[in-house]
């Protein structure tokens, strides 16, 4: 099609138009990617044109110039035109007449247009005031018109760009890393923004400028893989949304993984996430050189002056470890060292730089990398050393760890990491992907070395926890398999080995445990304390439990998680020191219980009362802020049906989150008739402050003799807020778990979370005929993992059949 074949149709509504022509291309299949980006391009350099020469017949001095991504010929679906009119500030009116005759057919067509009128003088003035602008021209390309005045214009921005580097740059930095703290980091996000996010296409754009600016180049090994990935990513979101999106939303990724032919979203996210990590890596490599070459500028003519104008100066090396030594900020191979007789130095390069606080510099990677030797199995005790040196050296790790993995150096020493490297984790409670919370977890765990006696097992325990992530099937038991082999071949001896794969595939049991079972019942203290097998294994896993969740996302732990299971822990240490958990015996009722109880008797309806419980963290546990364990609502309630559906629901009303729940019936003091029960229950407000305790006695009583109704209530509740479409939930799922507990019998519900799922689950109880004893709620993001202790009418567990009768009749009404 011809320039003017287009300009006849400016419109695009016949089928020789610019519409019929790109609706063709971008549903042709056989071209994708980039060639369909540059012929996107040139069709519409084409269009434009045609349109340019319509309407700038006998006009000289003007000419039609792409800017940005558009300059980049790098036009994705529904892309924005970027477009500058340039002038010579010859006839305006005319001048203006034309840029009508281009920009109003653009508009027609519905096309995003970002335009401009300007002479290159006025150009360049707004590039120097709008770092926007700036980059924008620095990709100016011209389309049509007078083809001088658009080399002029890139002459003249280039060369301001140059002289202005050393002052536009750090301006540049600081707008980037601005950014980068609003929209997160794209190679970890699970709905991330493909331009904005850190390590997304805007940052490949800064990359480019800063290359212009001849101070620093970004490595550029893998970078345009990876933008051109992103850019494929960014093409088929578009296409499949109709949008000019570059949000990857959770409810489009299937859709796009399937345009662009990938096994499933999974598979999407990990090419993101890939792409996303050369590009942050090599932001991080090219701002450091920005800063050594600044500080360099700044620092050369005063030493100079010192010199006498003399030999240029040597940049001081001091020695940091064999082989390894501090140069101008980074870590750098001495002179002497010989990576390709030496397979140790990568390690003691890595532990040498992350104890120093400084980066490993790009060139002595790459030649470390380049020259790697294996080592023998098992590893030589040095290397061992400085890998646990490594892990242990907190903050400063993960830079080093990163630029290790850039250069593949992390699977040459531990092949097995590369099943979880990037591999994303679709669960709220976590941020990461499965290595950056290996790492995170390792970073965590070097802040409690001192509480353990082999910091070395700590630390190895907490890179390797989640290594069976990578493969089917529960994470902990394949991750025991991998452990036993990698920790041999690392160089641990047998015991050691052993404790190490105890600790991987038990590294959420402290916390399931304490959060789900109850800890007065001696069958569940004495499971723990067999599974863990030594005070030493437990001293190693109550370390390691808390920085896995520290690892994991501000949802994952707290005081409370952290008192329960600091609880745990020391009566399991009780029994590994030879001490048996004493059977549980009726408590006697305290003085508050025991006035409530009366009161409950005395006006035949319920009453409460609200008690906030505060506890700081334990002196050697991390430092996370004292908060509120909850608030202590304590119940007393003459015996009836109904009790545990009814408060579940009254305070799912409130919106009051549940986090323990316990049940038992009160003895009463002699002369005191009637049966009273009494729910000692811990509960947190999910927002804003607790309602009255009045207010919450009134709509008890009233859930109690039927006249609210509470089912009804929540529903309109949920229907009042519709709900984002987004990833279906899976169903809900209920166990029964048989030797948990002598005393009762144990029914675990896993369900997505949602307001008075409490009550439907008491209620379930409640028409099944079994008395709940106790529960224990867990909440992780979206996740809800309550467990409830029940006995039939007796106060005996339930037969095995009748168990599983009612956790299937329980099943079914969740997931109906």
């Amino acid at each position: 099609m011809t320039s003017t074949d287009v300009s006849k149709d400016a419109e695009g509504s016949g089928p020789s138009g610019y519409a019929a022509a790109r609706l063709r291309l971008l549903t042709e299949e056989a071209r994708s990617g980039p060639p369909r980006r540059a012929a996107l391009a040139e069709l519409t350099d084409e269009w434009l044109t045609g349109l340019f020469a319509a309407g700038a017949e006998g006009l000289r001095g003007v000419s039609l110039v792409a800017v940005g991504g558009y300059g980049r010929g790098e036009l994705s679906p529904r892309s924005d035109l970027d477009l500058l009119l340039l002038h010579d500030d010859g006839d305006s009116k005319a001048v203006a007449a034309l840029a009508d005759r281009i920009w109003y057919p653009v508009w027609d067509l519905g096309l995003a247009l970002d335009h401009s009128v300007r002479t290159p003088a006025e150009a360049r003035k707004t590039a120097g005031e709008d770092l926007k602008v700036q980059l924008g021209l620095l990709d100016a390309r011209h389309i049509a018109g007078d083809l001088g005045l658009t080399a002029g214009l890139r002459t003249s921005v280039l060369a301001d760009w140059r002289n202005q580097a050393p002052k536009r740059l750090p301006e540049l930095q600081e707008l980037s890393a601005e950014r980068a703290e609003r929209q997160g980091e794209l190679q970890y996000l699970l709905e991330p923004d493909l331009k904005e996010a850190r390590g997304g296409l805007r940052d490949a754009t800064i990359l480019r400028a800063v290359a212009a600016s001849w101070l620093a180049d970004a490595p550029r090994e893998g970078l345009d893989d990876a933008r051109r990935r992103l850019l494929d990513v960014r093409d088929a979101l578009h296409l499949t949304t109709g949008r000019a999106t570059d949000r990857l939303s959770l409810q489009e990724q299937d859709q796009v993984a399937a345009e662009l032919g990938l096994l499933d979203a999974d598979t999407l996210l990990r090419q993101v996430y890939e792409a996303a990590r050369v590009i942050s890596y090599a932001s991080d490599v090219t701002w450091r050189e920005v800063g050594r070459v600044l500080r360099a500028r700044a620092v050369r003519p005063r030493l100079r002056a010192m010199l006498g104008g003399g030999a240029k100066p040597t940049a001081e090396r001091s020695p940091l470890a064999e082989g390894v030594v501090e140069q101008d900020g980074e870590v750098v191979l001495a002179r002497a060292a010989r990576p390709e007789r030496d397979p140790v130095l990568p390690l003691r390069a890595a532990a040498a730089a992350a104890q120093a606080g400084l980066p490993l510099s790009l060139h002595a990677v790459r030649r470390m990398a380049a020259n790697v030797r294996p080592l023998p199995t098992p590893w030589p005790a040095e290397a061992r050393e400085q890998l646990v040196t490594l892990l242990g050296s907190g903050r400063p790790t993960v830079e080093v760890w990163e630029a290790l993995e850039a250069e593949g150096l992390i699977t040459h020493f531990l092949p097995d990491w590369e099943r979880v490297r990037c591999r994303p984790q679709r669960n709220a409670v976590h941020i990461w992907t499965v290595d950056r919370h290996l790492i995170e977890t390792a970073v965590r765990a070097s802040e409690f070395t001192r509480r353990v006696h082999r910091p070395d097992l700590l630390l190895v325990a907490a890179l390797l926890h989640d290594i069976g992530k990578g493969w089917p099937g529960d994470h902990s038991v394949a991750g025991e398999i991998i452990v036993k082999d990698v920790a041999a071949r690392i160089g641990f001896d047998r015991d050691d080995v052993t404790v190490l794969s105890t600790l991987v595939r038990h590294h959420l049991l402290l916390v399931e445990t304490a959060t789900r079972r109850d800890l007065e019942d001696p069958a569940t203290v004495r499971s723990v304390a067999e599974a863990v097998g030594s005070q030493g294994t437990l001293e190693l896993l109550h370390a390691l439990t808390e920085a896995d969740a520290l690892a994991t996302g501000p949802a994952a732990w707290s005081s409370w998680r952290g008192s329960l299971v600091a609880d745990l822990v020391k009566r399991v240490g009780a029994v590994l020191a030879g001490d048996d958990p004493a059977e549980p015996e009726a408590a006697a009722p305290t003085a508050e219980q025991e006035r409530l109880a009366i009161e409950a008797i005395a006006t035949g309806s319920p009453v409460l009362a609200l008690r906030a419980q505060t506890e700081p963290p334990a002196e050697e546990q991390s430092p996370v802020d004292p908060e509120p364990l909850g608030v202590e609502l304590l119940i007393a309630v003459p015996d009836q049906p109904g009790v545990l559906p009814a408060v579940a629901g009254v305070l799912a009303m409130h919106r009051l989150t549940v986090r323990t729940a316990e049940l038992s019936a009160l003895d009463l003091p002699d002369g005191v008739e009637g049966a009273v029960l009494l729910l000692n229950w811990r509960v947190a407000a999910e927002y804003g402050s607790l309602p009255q305790a009045a207010r919450l006695r009134a709509d008890l009583v009233r859930a109690l003799d039927g006249s609210l109704d509470i089912a009804g209530r929540l529903a309109e509740r949920d229907a009042a807020y519709p709900r984002r479409r987004g990833v279906v939930a899976p169903p809900a799922r209920v166990t029964v778990h048989p030797a948990a507990s002598r005393l009762a019998t144990v029914i675990e519900v896993r369900a997505q979370d949602a307001p008075g799922l409490l009550f439907r689950i008491g209620r379930a109880l409640e028409d099944a005929s079994v008395r709940v004893r106790s529960a224990h709620v867990s909440t992780l993001g979206a996740n809800a993992v309550d467990a409830f202790y029940v006995t039939g009418p007796e106060g005996a567990p339930l037969p095995g059949e009748e168990a599983a009768a009612v956790a299937r009749k329980l099943e079914e009404t969740l997931r109906g």
